[in-house]
């Protein structure tokens, strides 16, 4: 593809979709050119470097997520959705783990994303610090649940695709788990199969836990006698 044909847009989807088969490892301008049937210099006249690049591709990514609107839901059914949704994304992209881990993060996609989150607190009553470490707690929260997702993927990646080097490892934290007795108990059941696994729901649960008390702390603030 010529690079008078070739589009920053195309780039960016390109770079996604090699994010999402390679992991952050595998992303190259020479992979990327030859995706796009391009000569990997190509790549520079659109975008600076692989950091440049990285930083497109996540917001790209994010720029995908909804957004609910503060006036037509209350505050915790549109955090819970928001929640649900950037959890979805991050096991959709595992890559994105990684990404939050080695670079600073921003675009227009997540500060619109952010600014929504503020906003459904603030609409909910809590006051501008408060909103920040709201949105704060559950984004640790999903990004928290997302990291074992994110773990398998790269594992498996490094294993060239066969899951020899997952299985091995998984059976070695299986044979040390079984030396105590809560955790042998969970691997003999077949929920918990999966040592890596988390039970089902688990999400869903501490998210609603992590809500119940926001609410909690809401509800003590606007009481009678609101904690100085």
């Amino acid at each position: 593809m010529a690079r008078d044909t070739l589009t920053r847009e195309q780039i960016i989807r390109a770079a996604v979709e090699l994010l999402d088969d390679e992991g952050l490892a595998g992303l190259n301008m020479r992979a990327l050119g030859a995706r796009l049937d391009s000569a990997a210099t190509a790549m520079y006249w659109h975008v600076k470097n692989k950091g440049n690049l990285v930083l497109l591709a996540t917001d790209q990514v994010w720029s995908e997520l909804p957004l609910p609107d503060p006036g037509t839901a209350d505050w915790r059914t549109a955090v819970t959705v928001m929640a649900t949704d950037l959890h979805t994304m991050f096991t959709r992209h595992p890559w994105l783990v990684q990404v939050l881990a080695a670079h600073l993060v921003y675009g227009e996609g997540k500060a619109r994303h952010d600014d929504r989150s503020l906003a459904l607190y603030e609409a909910a009553g809590f006051t501008a610090d408060q909103s920040d470490q709201a949105a704060g707690a559950v984004f640790t929260y999903v990004l928290g649940n997302a990291a074992g997702t994110a773990a398998t993927a790269s594992l498996t990646r490094k294993a060239n695709g066969t899951g020899e080097q997952f299985r091995d490892t998984m059976a070695e934290a299986r044979e040390i788990a079984t030396r105590y007795p809560r955790l042998r108990a969970r691997l003999e059941t077949q929920a918990a199969a999966d040592y890596a696994a988390a039970p089902e729901g688990t999400f869903e649960f501490g998210l609603r836990v992590l809500l119940d008390g926001l609410e909690q702390e809401l509800a003590a603030q606007s009481g009678p006698n609101p904690p100085r």
